[in-house]
């Protein structure tokens, strides 16, 4: 297994390895020890099928079971232990441009972190791209977080360390106007409390834990609090932390969600887009999880 850097900061093309078959103890151990160096691995040339990838996902602890999305007549396409990043109907073809599934998925375009909105956030995740668009675009983008983190003053470290923020899956939604979520979604995926500043436990880096999931910090007005998560995500989402990739066919690439936070970027929506994601749960809170509570 030959590892390349792609950036100063984050993110390593690793070749010389085939993820659909079954990996020794010494690649698990390999791969893990270049999460937590770089963040970021890109494996080119892959051909995994579903079953595959939650064989080589499952390495690296339990998978999450995919948001369950409430209305009536809905089929998903995958496996449950998989999340559908496409822009297909469970018949294969491009979603329509009013369709809730695609105007709810707009939201993977703002700079977040998988699954900041659940009690036991993401570990990492693993995305594979089965069918790119022809035309071009739908880079993704990664930032590292604990690069950006490095680089704040003292006396911002000193004011953050201790922060708590309020995550829910309809701030991002509500922030590009998406607002149709029915009575299950709402109550099934209440707000949920998650420490800004976290140590990562294999480099032992802090970093920040930031996602546009994020609505409030505990004890800070409202406007306030806000203002600090959209200053901190400007300045951890400068171009010197930023690794932007595009995808080739057979292209599989796994994040520490832990330590950085990436978002998709434009295509033709009506242009086939084919990617699926595994998600390894962290399995334990950042915080305890008592009731949140909102700041005035």
């Amino acid at each position: 297994m030959k590892i390349t850097p792609l950036h100063p900061v984050l993110a390593a093309e690793v070749t010389d390895i085939d993820l659909s078959i079954k990996l020794t103890p010494i690649q698990v151990s390999d791969i893990r020890t270049a999460m937590d160096t770089y963040g970021v691995l890109v494996f080119r040339d892959q051909a995994m099928d579903d079953a595959q990838q939650r064989q080589f996902s499952e390495n690296f602890g339990p998978l999450e079971v995919s948001r369950k999305l409430h209305r009536k007549g809905y089929v998903p396409r995958l496996d449950k232990k998989m999340s559908d990043i496409s822009n297909l109907d469970e018949n294969g073809k491009p979603l329509p441009k009013d369709d809730f599934r695609l105007l709810n998925m707009y939201a993977n375009r703002l700079w977040h972190t998988d699954s900041s909105f659940k009690p036991i956030p993401a570990r990492y995740s693993i995305l594979s791209a089965h069918v790119l668009p022809k035309n071009g675009g739908g880079n993704t983008e990664f930032a590292d977080m604990r690069a950006a983190y490095d680089d704040l003053d003292d006396a911002t470290k000193a004011r953050i360390d201790n922060y708590i923020c309020i995550h829910s899956i309809m701030n991002s939604r509500e922030r590009l106007g998406y607002t149709d979520f029915d009575e299950g979604e709402r109550t099934g995926l209440p707000p949920v409390r998650q420490v800004l500043v976290r140590t990562h436990p294999g480099s032992g880096r802090k970093s920040l834990y930031l996602a546009s999931h994020a609505g409030s910090i505990e004890g800070l007005p409202v406007p306030e609090g806000r203002m600090v998560l959209m200053d901190l995500t400007e300045h951890a989402t400068q171009p010197k932390y930023v690794y932007s990739h595009a995808w080739r066919p057979g292209d599989v690439v796994m994040w520490d969600n832990r330590c950085t936070m990436h978002r998709g970027r434009w295509h033709d929506p009506s242009d086939v887009r084919d990617m699926r994601r595994t998600t390894v749960s962290d399995e334990v809170p950042t915080v305890a999880q008592e009731a949140p509570r909102q700041a005035g």
